[in-house]
């Protein structure tokens, strides 16, 4: 314990809080389309989401292990440079929620770690090589998997269910979507829980309270799968009405198949080692959905803006995280003051403007985009 400073104390609170927005900001991959077909309640989806995001947790360490000593070079890393990158990754999830998209929680992490250690170690303490196997390929390839198999799934659901009463399919799928869902769930828990255990892991290396190429302590499982859960019970109501209601008008059947293509990705990658965004598999999956039940309306606006908040996520984290590590870098601990103190001050603003257009369990299936507004902030919870 004596390598545990209070830098490093800072650093291990501020993954935490990653990993809260995290859980919030990606609830919507699990569970969006069970609430827009009415197959779970808002708030009993959230609860299930959370449980199993924690359960989740437990289930495997590779994405842990491709972070903490696969995509930037321990022993050049510092805790303060992970710190700035956490500021990075953030600031944009929650400038993100606030805007309904749902963008990368994992690339945003990726982007301000590679920024801040770019900026306070070199580009030599980037490994560019893993960074392309591991993130960027599964990036493209991962969406277009899942899209696919979303879309062949759901075709032979309605092929197959074409003679039956609809009041029946709906509710066997409804059904069948409670199983699903909740296995998205155990799948991201296993896949996004365990980057801010990488992240937790290798602050805990480059302090030398670990050896390098370590594991995961127990604890680090622990907190970081209870901080997902939490930040997942939360519910990102404004994410959820986005991938519910924004991408195309969802049926039952549909979000079967979404759910399911999304688990078999999520866990195939996790086993892996793949650090993929859920986000991208599982609006993948609900797009090929909609492009699979014929005559589906699919808002292909909406799915362009939610394409180029892809492509920005991790230059945009990479380049805050990268402001951040030099102001540390140049600044040494009133730096890292200032940059806390500047990112608390931005966190906050974002929090008061998502009061003036509060999205919560109540009016989540309302409309389908989200708009900041304004007005003088409404009686509510803006999540």
């Amino acid at each position: 314990m004596d390598h545990i400073t209070f830098l490093v104390a800072v650093v291990i609170v501020t993954a935490l809080a990653f990993d809260f927005t995290n859980g919030f900001h990606d609830t919507a991959n699990a569970m969006a389309t069970s609430i827009a077909t009415g197959a779970l309640k808002p708030k009993v989806a959230v609860l299930i989401s959370g449980v199993l995001n924690i359960v989740g947790a437990f289930l495997s360490t590779e994405v842990a292990r491709t972070i903490s000593g696969g995509i930037v070079d321990d022993t050049l890393v510092t805790p303060a440079m992970i710190f700035a990158g956490l500021i990075g990754a953030i600031l944009w999830n929650l400038l993100t929620w606030l805007l309904g998209l749902p963008s990368s929680s994992s690339h945003a992490l990726f982007g301000g770690l590679i920024g801040a250690v770019w900026v306070g170690a070199g580009a030599d303490a980037v490994h560019f090589d893993k960074v392309v196997e591991k993130i960027l390929i599964p990036a493209v390839a991962s969406p277009v998997v899942a899209g696919v198999a979303a879309l062949i799934a759901t075709y032979f659901a309605y092929r197959l269910t074409a003679r039956a009463r609809k009041k029946s399919v709906t509710k066997g799928f409804r059904i069948g979507q409670i199983g699903s869902a909740s296995l998205v769930s155990l799948a991201h828990g296993t896949n996004d829980a365990q980057k801010t255990m990488g992240i937790i892991t290798l602050t805990l290396i480059s302090a030398g309270a670990l050896d390098h190429d370590a594991g995961p302590p127990v604890w680090v499982i622990a907190t970081a799968g209870l901080a997902i859960g939490l930040g997942t019970y939360i519910g990102g109501w404004r994410i959820i009405r986005t991938m519910g209601k924004g991408l195309t008008e969802i049926q039952s059947p549909q979000g079967f198949a979404a759910e399911t293509a999304s688990t078999a990705v999520i866990l195939t990658s996790a086993h892996l080692g793949f650090a993929l965004s859920t986000t991208q598999v599982a609006s993948g999956s609900i797009l090929g959905a909609g492009l699979g039940r014929r005559l589906a309306e699919v808002r292909w606006g909406i799915a362009g803006r939610m394409a180029a908040a892809w492509l920005i996520t991790l230059p945009c984290a990479a380049l805050v995280g990268g402001i951040s590590a030099a102001v540390v870098k140049h600044g040494g601990t009133v730096g890292i003051v200032v940059v806390a103190l500047v990112g608390a001050a931005l966190a906050a603003g974002i929090v008061l403007l998502s009061r003036r257009n509060p999205v919560h369990a109540d009016n989540v299936n309302d409309h389908h985009e989200v708009a900041v507004t304004a007005g003088p902030a409404h009686v509510g919870t803006a999540a």
